[in-house]
């Protein structure tokens, strides 16, 4: 998908390569690159998957692959938990709230 200057895109950079990872980290987590994602508007036209250049909400000038064309927020708190049911009854007992 072609995208235009000035659209909001998000791209993804690859900051740490796995043989770069630090050595105390889990096995797991060193076997796979340290990847950023980041939000702003292109510099430039690019195509999704392709190399670009944009420019965050804050200014920086940032470089990666296009990943998404405007791109929305989702996300969430995350599936009903029981068990915070009792831990807030037992904060609130705590509190004498």
């Amino acid at each position: 998908m072609l995208a235009k200057k000035g659209q909001w895109v998000q791209i993804r950079n690859v900051v740490l390569p796995p043989g770069e990872r630090a050595p105390q980290v889990p096995e797991d987590t060193k076997a796979v690159p340290l990847e950023m994602w980041v939000k702003g508007y292109l510099t430039g036209d690019a195509e999704t998957g392709s190399e670009c250049e944009i420019e965050t909400m804050t200014g920086r000038i940032v470089t990666g692959i296009l990943e998404e064309v405007e791109p929305s927020y989702a996300h969430d708190f995350g599936s009903y938990v029981g068990e915070l049911d009792a831990v807030r009854a037992q904060v609130r007992k705590a509190l004498g709230v």
